[in-house]
């Protein structure tokens, strides 16, 4: 009960911020019942907005309401299933930025997470250069032979995971009642969303997730040309504080820096849009966060990703749906896209492929009749799931994360070459994947795989047989003198029936006593 008053506390307050800033506003109220309709009517009579664009009303009103209000509202900006493609494209703009926290607290994390001082880990330890919902990053410097070398810090906030579990808790308990007032709520799974966010913010608050992460891109990437990874400092890394190397470079966000020293803009446009491709395909492991304050440009002309909390990951199965669907799209085989979605299971069998193929031609022709500027890969992508929803596509959360990602991608993309081409950008490295692993070279790879797996199977068959021949003769043991249980063992069963019996007297009891008081109420 203390619990439920404490939520209820704490969601009318964040109701109390977000009708102030006027985020109210944007709720498609058709979605609603009718008396969450009026609830909302009365809730916006104290609107005191202080932007008339809406993506700030929302930006203002989640930083003022804390991280976790960023985290949901940037985790939500995934989910267009459930907070309509509207709201998702406002919360898309929401940059996690918050005030950094003092400077002992970072040092004393630090010097906890290691248990040593400071001055034993660093030659210097400068003040916030950025700080997010979680986490703020220092300038450090370590002596490094001749010299010194710079790193990147990366430190959790104090008390963070406790602020996070307080506020997931609320959101928990909104959700529940939400399921159980609203049949659209139980559609859209809200205890699951909640959950789901759960599980991405724990991830987020282990730092040595995140270097693994980063040692894993760089894996996949060290042959790639125009893309690199900063080195993690293991020795300097723990599950509260993420040391790497320094970046020395250009904001992907500036554009007139980036300009000034000479670098081709639609080079490093064209690099934005394959590696992401690239990643997703080749890989199946992408950076999924990938606006332009965590990309960087350096010396050599090369794109820098940071910030590595938030990744992505394609199953074989998906990236075969994310390359056959470009594919469709690019070659305008609307029917081998329509396929495609059958094959993977997306859409129920008992609609036609054929009707299913005519409604993807509606998304795809537009799109080939306009220039190059108007082309948009993450519109196609939006529209498509749309559409996908008249013919009871399942969402899946995957897919969400890499259409968020790719607009995204796109707009950054775009601000460096507004001209663009998508298509002939995307073409060769989606035609590269196709011939790789759809062409006769991977059609032999995969039988091949087949061979070794069928292979293991029939090396293991002995062991198999021969486990079942035991398995058998103790059956038949079984059977013929009764099951043989360990004196321990009858010795707990037995004691776990007492007090079975013990409980199931007293229920009687405990029964026959409220008859009894129930009949005595009666004559009475």
């Amino acid at each position: 009960m203390i619990a439920a008053a404490a939520h209820v506390i704490r969601l009318a307050h964040a109701g109390w911020i977000l009708a102030r800033e006027g985020v109210l506003a944007l709720v498609d109220t058709a979605r609603l019942p009718i008396s969450a309709r009026a609830g909302l009517r009365i809730a916006r009579l104290i609107e005191r907005p202080a932007s008339t664009v809406a993506a700030n009303r929302l930006s203002t009103a989640l930083t003022r309401l804390g991280p976790s209000y960023v985290k949901l509202g940037q985790f939500l900006a995934t989910r267009p299933d459930v907070v309509g493609v509207s709201l998702a494209r406002d919360l898309e703009t929401l940059q996690d930025k918050m005030a950094p926290f003092p400077q002992a607290a970072a040092v004393g994390a630090i010097e906890a997470a290691f248990g040593k001082p400071l001055h034993e880990l660093f030659a210097t330890f400068g003040p916030p250069v950025a700080a997010a919902s979680i986490a703020q990053v220092h300038r450090a410097m370590v002596a490094d032979g001749a010299g010194q070398r710079a790193l990147a810090v990366k430190v959790l906030r104090p008390g963070i995971e406790r602020r996070f579990k307080t506020d997931l808790d609320a959101f928990t308990f909104a959700a529940r009642r939400a399921e159980m007032m609203s049949a659209e709520a139980r559609r859209l799974r809200l205890v699951e969303v909640v959950d789901t966010l759960r599980r991405t913010v724990g991830l987020e608050m282990d730092l040595r997730l995140e270097a693994a992460a980063l040692s894993e891109m760089a894996e996949n990437t060290k042959d790639d040309p125009d893309f690199r990874i900063p080195v993690v400092d293991w020795d300097r890394t723990a599950r509260d504080v993420l040391t790497l190397e320094w970046i020395d470079a250009i904001p992907l966000s500036d554009r007139a820096r980036l300009a000034a020293r000479g670098l081709d803009l639609k080079h490093l446009a064209c690099a934005v849009i394959q590696t992401f491709l690239r990643h997703a395909l080749r890989d199946g492991f992408f950076h999924a966060d990938m606006h332009p304050g965590n990309l960087f440009v350096d010396d050599a002309g090369k794109l820098v990703a940071v910030d590595f909390g938030i990744m992505g990951r394609l199953a074989p199965k998906e990236r075969r749906f994310l390359a056959e669907i470009l594919y469709g799209f690019i070659t305008r085989n609307y029917y081998r896209t329509a396929e495609v979605h059958f094959e993977a299971g997306y859409v129920p069998p008992r609609h036609s492929i054929a009707s299913f193929a005519q409604a993807i031609r509606a998304i795809g022709e537009p799109i080939h009749n306009r220039t190059a500027e108007e082309i948009s890969m993450a519109r196609l992508f939006m529209l498509l799931f749309e559409i996908t929803g008249l013919f009871d596509m399942r969402t899946r959360p995957e897919l969400l994360l890499l259409q968020k990602t790719m607009v995204v991608v796109e707009g950054v993309a775009r601000s460096l070459d507004p001209q663009l081409d998508m298509w002939t950008v995307a073409e060769p490295v989606v035609r590269e994947w196709i011939e790789r692993h759809l062409g006769p070279a991977g059609r032999l790879e995969h039988a091949a795989e087949g061979a070794v797996e069928v292979g293991r199977f029939l090396s293991d068959v002995p062991a198999l047989l021969a486990r079942g021949a035991v398995l058998a003769e103790r059956v038949d043991a079984m059977t013929q003198n009764g099951l043989m249980l360990d004196p321990a063992t009858v010795a707990d069963i037995g004691r776990a029936e007492a007090r079975r019996n013990r409980w199931s007297t007293l229920a009687l009891w405990l029964i026959a006593a409220l008859l009894a008081w129930i009949g005595y109420l009666l004559l009475d």
